[in-house]
């Protein structure tokens, strides 16, 4: 089992908790409500696909079998009770680097209400705190804004464009790099955020 892992992560009505396999029909049903609203920014492979695609199982399966090597954190979103979108952490690497990307996506039905911001506050948290990580980074299309907002809520530091960086429905994309480092936040990203947000 991975440190830290499996865990639950909260703040008020927003809880990070593992990817379920039950998760399926909820999952599946916000994907559907929100296609127009994500899939602008769903990676996709540069090779063909052969075969059937996986199933939402076997797509948690894989993510878990990640989480127990200790390379991946594969969190549910839920807001006041309710599955509202999906973040993991991602390439968590130890040794000289000891780093880490976070990607994450909401419904658009509840962007705007400060839960983005949130959970990635709780992850970064998690990473450096339990998982005794150096550095999270956050890529985004600079064409993103809602995702630009979350990180520019949070104080990341912007390191520049990375040019054809991801394989973005069907073509290379350019994406900015966001990060952080431990030292960045000595009081806490979660705090850093609470800070922000009530203006203190």
């Amino acid at each position: 089992m991975a440190v830290g892992w499996p865990v639950e992560l909260v703040d008020g009505d927003v809880r990070l908790r593992p990817l379920r396999r039950r998760d399926a029909d909820a999952w599946m049903a916000l994907r559907g409500r929100n296609a127009g609203w994500l899939e602008p920014w769903d990676a996709t492979s540069p090779e063909p696909v052969r075969g059937p695609r996986p199933s939402f199982g076997q797509f948690v399966r894989a993510l878990s079998a990640q989480a127990r090597e200790g390379s991946a954190l594969p969190f549910a979103i839920q807001y006041g009770g309710e599955l509202v979108g999906q973040l993991t952490v991602s390439s968590i690497q130890y040794g000289s680097l000891r780093s880490a990307a976070v990607g994450y996506w909401v419904s658009q039905h509840v962007a705007g209400r400060g839960i983005t911001p949130t959970a990635v506050a709780l992850a970064t948290d998690h990473c450096f705190g339990v998982l005794g990580l150096h550095r999270v980074e956050v890529n985004i299309r600079p064409e993103n804004g809602p995702s630009l907002r979350v990180v520019e809520k949070l104080g990341f530091r912007d390191e520049g464009l990375r040019e054809r960086y991801l394989h973005i429905q069907g073509r290379w994309c350019d994406h900015r790099t966001f990060a952080l480092t431990v030292e960045d936040v000595p009081e806490g990203m979660l705090e850093r955020w609470h800070r922000r947000r009530t203006g203190a």
